[in-house]
């Protein structure tokens, strides 16, 4: 006959101050009522002497819970037939392998669809994602009228986000120089972090030199037709070089800066652009002027509703 122990009174000093023994309805649950004695010192048994404990003395579980629940800690996970089987092999793709992809220098990748799409997004968000794209010299106002538009869009309700040619270049595109190439990579790579944005639901404006059409083009060739919305900031050389916001015409007039777009390399403008918003003579419009432009735009285009 075995005689039930008294349980051991709480820990009161150290690590184990707050844990107490006695009854659980956990334990109760789980037909474990035996083990409510077992205080923190039997953490310290050796694994094999709890292991031979428990064989020689199984402890029962409650009715249509199995065999011996300690002898169930130690037996491997076994599947109960092949029906067991092929049903954990259904619930994950892999089971017919696709047909793998090669992009670039990257092999063997797969394009993972989710069942939330573009517009579910955009149902949420009340708007039609997509790219509108600021391009024109250095001092031509992008970044500000880029401002004046996303202030415009909040106060209406509508989310969206800037990609400022010199932001990014703080960060992602860091380890790009101004040559020719790192140019052309830099477009790239904001090109495709936009089309991520707009795909996202959100009116994305990107703000930045972007000189030469082929690389424009190549950012427009990533979105659906109609989501690229190309808007070029019509300000004369000369009218930019007097602003001059940050000293940059004069070191590259000094020869300090090379291949400063408008002095010693081209800019490209756009051929077939959506919007031109122009600051030519004594009528120039302020910032906020030229962002309601490209409201209206997308007002009319039906970019403000989903």
């Amino acid at each position: 006959m075995i005689t039930a122990k008294a349980p051991p009174p709480p820990y009161t000093s150290g690590f184990f101050r707050k844990i107490e023994s006695g009854p659980s309805p956990a334990v109760e649950t789980l037909g474990l009522a035996k083990l409510r004695g077992i205080n923190v010192d039997g953490l310290y048994r050796s694994r094999r002497s709890f292991v031979a404990h428990a064989r020689s003395k199984p402890i029962k579980a409650k009715e249509n819970t199995g065999a011996s629940l300690i002898d169930d800690w130690f037996k491997p996970i076994q599947a109960k037939d092949d029906s067991d089987i092929e049903e954990c092999a259904t619930a994950f793709p892999g089971k017919n392998l696709p047909q793998m992809s090669n992009v670039g220098n990257s092999t063997n990748i797969l394009w993972h669809d989710c069942p939330i799409q573009k517009q579910d997004r955009q149902q949420l968000l009340q708007q039609k994602g997509c790219v509108i794209w600021l391009t024109g010299l250095s001092g031509s106002g992008k970044s500000t009228i880029a401002c004046a538009l996303s202030r415009s869009l909040h106060s209406r309700g509508k989310l969206s986000y800037i990609l400022d040619g010199d932001n990014i270049r703080h960060g992602l595109n860091h380890d790009l120089s101004f040559r020719a190439e790192d140019r052309s990579e830099n477009i790239r790579r904001i090109g495709e972090v936009a089309k991520l944005f707009a795909d996202a639901g959100v009116i994305c404006i990107t703000s930045l030199i972007s000189p030469y059409q082929k690389d424009r083009d190549a950012c427009r060739a990533l979105l659906p037709k109609g989501d690229f919305i190309e808007v070029f900031i019509d300000v004369p050389l000369q009218v930019c070089e007097a602003r001059d916001p940050k000293g940059l015409y004069k070191l590259a007039r000094a020869g300090k800066i090379k291949g400063f777009t408008g002095i010693d390399d081209p800019y490209e403008p756009p051929c077939s652009c959506e919007i031109v918003l122009q600051q030519k003579g004594s009528g120039c419009k302020s910032p906020s002027d030229m962002a309601e432009i490209v409201i209206s735009y997308l007002e009319e285009n039906g970019y403000l509703r989903a």
